[in-house]
């Protein structure tokens, strides 16, 4: 346990015999969370305050702790292998985008449901007169996607096996190539790829499946070297997060920041690639 968190903590010890607060008991005050500082609508660095990052998963963040009357701080702890670190260590309580992975359960404790679905489309040109639907039918077809994008792991151990993918550094080249006829299809979130499609002026040219081909969840993740880390504020944001589906603020949030990034991205001096 990190002693310079524990200033952080208040563990209502004195109140565990009092109706109503047993649940409190190691209620934390504080929490500082990361995340992937290139990956928007959901997350990325703030252009007017580097040192934090902005983002759906970061306004949703803050309502849920706001609602359970903690205080959260969303910092940026450089890039995503080294904001994993930062929480792995406990130096910073919890990830506010985690894609679930196997190997980060000894480390992590995810909450469920996830905080948000990152659906993957297939995105083709318009012209094209193949239609990909399902896995099957990327079989034998050239496609690219970004070394950014987190499906899930089933998805790419299928992927690795049965698609011919091109890894480019990030979307817009990945756009590019499919625009440029190099590549049949790209694959890329639903809210992402709409962003960086309508900011490159490629509206007229790409569209996007119906369905989604694969649906990574991002999850909060707990560190379990967290000082803040007990099951009360475990056991509150699992409710919260069964409870955002249904309030309709996930989608209102997700648009609002699609808007934010394109906006963003519209700004010479602030170009931001994912």
């Amino acid at each position: 346990m990190d002693l310079r968190r524990l200033s952080g903590c208040l563990v209502v010890l004195g109140l565990l015999g009092v109706p109503g607060w047993t649940m409190a008991a190691g209620k934390c005050e504080r929490l500082v969370a990361t995340g992937s500082p290139d990956a928007p609508p959901y997350l990325w660095r703030d252009p007017q305050d580097p040192k934090h990052l902005i983002g759906a998963s970061a306004d949703l963040l803050q309502h849920v702790a706001g609602e359970l009357g903690v205080k959260v701080e969303l910092l940026y702890a450089g890039k995503r292998s080294e904001a994993l670190a930062e929480v792995r260590s406990g130096r910073m309580d919890l990830l506010a985008d985690a894609p679930l992975t196997l190997s980060e359960l000894e480390s992590l404790d995810y909450i469920h449901p996830p905080l948000v679905q990152n659906d993957y489309l297939v995105w083709t040109r318009k012209d094209s007169a193949r239609v990909f639907n399902q896995l099957a039918d990327l079989h034998g077809h050239r496609g690219a996607v970004s070394e950014k994008a987190r499906l899930t792991q089933p998805f790419e151990a299928l992927a690795k096996e049965q698609l011919s993918l091109r890894r480019t550094p990030n979307l817009t080249q990945a756009l590019q190539t499919l625009l440029l006829g190099e590549v049949e299809y790209v694959l890329a979130g639903r809210y992402s790829g709409m962003a960086l499609v309508q900011s490159l002026g490629m509206t007229n040219d790409l569209v996007a499946s119906a369905q989604a081909i694969d649906k990574p969840g991002l999850f909060l993740a707990v560190s379990h070297n967290s000082a803040c880390n007990d099951p009360w504020l475990r056991g509150q944001l699992a409710k919260k997060m069964t409870e955002l589906p249904a309030s309709g603020l996930t989608e209102a949030l997700l648009q609002r920041n699609l808007e934010r990034w394109k906006a963003q991205l519209q700004q010479p001096a602030g170009t931001s690639k994912q």
